[in-house]
């Protein structure tokens, strides 16, 4: 069993990397997700520590001056998000691979903190494909939609910044080629 890295996984809105993540935690039982701190308030049916770790201001605070955030940012100009170091660390010591799905700008953060992670892009098969999807999902205004597709052009520019690409065509496919890369195939289906 080889030593488990860090893996941060960044695409565009709608590439399905939820599902494919979901997909693969199914089939790897060393994946070890990230939880989240955020100073929003939690949505209906979320729960604190397993959607996310829901944080005041002063606490988010608290975390970044005494250097245990791997990422943070600032979205919508409102609330923060960010990956807590400590659980990532402890995952690790513990032999388990972590994976952060995190935005373009989060990924960035995090090569500077572990230059030796993992770092894996979801791409779309098609530009139509992902707008299809994105429009798709009845979420968004088309004023968020526009949003959106604006900055997937930025995180599609970006895609050469990242170790592995893997294109989701299919859900199973893409979920089986990430537990692959996490070094993860050999694991016992749960």
């Amino acid at each position: 069993m080889s030593e488990p890295v860090l893996t941060v996984l960044t695409g565009p809105s709608a590439v399905g990397k939820g599902t494919v993540v979901q997909h693969a935690k199914n089939s790897a039982d060393r994946m070890w997700l990230s939880v989240s701190a955020t100073t929003r308030d939690p949505r209906p049916g979320e729960v604190d520590g397993e959607h996310y770790r829901f944080v005041t201001d002063a606490e988010f605070d608290d975390l970044i001056d005494a250097g245990e955030m791997l990422e943070y940012a600032v979205v919508h100009g409102k609330h923060r998000y960010g990956t807590p170091a400590g659980p990532v660390e402890q995952a690790l010591a513990d032999g388990l691979a972590p994976l952060l799905e995190i935005d373009l700008d989060g990924a960035r953060q995090v090569r500077e903190h572990a230059p030796n992670a993992r770092f894996v892009f979801m791409a779309p098969p098609s530009w139509d494909e992902l707008v299809r999807r994105l429009t798709g999902r009845g979420t968004e205004t088309p004023e968020q939609i526009a949003r959106r597709l604006e900055t997937a052009r930025t995180e599609l520019a970006a895609q050469d910044e990242f170790d592995h690409v893997i294109v989701n065509t299919d859900v199973s496919a893409a979920a089986a080629e990430l537990v692959d890369l996490m070094g993860l195939s050999s694991d016992t289906p749960r």
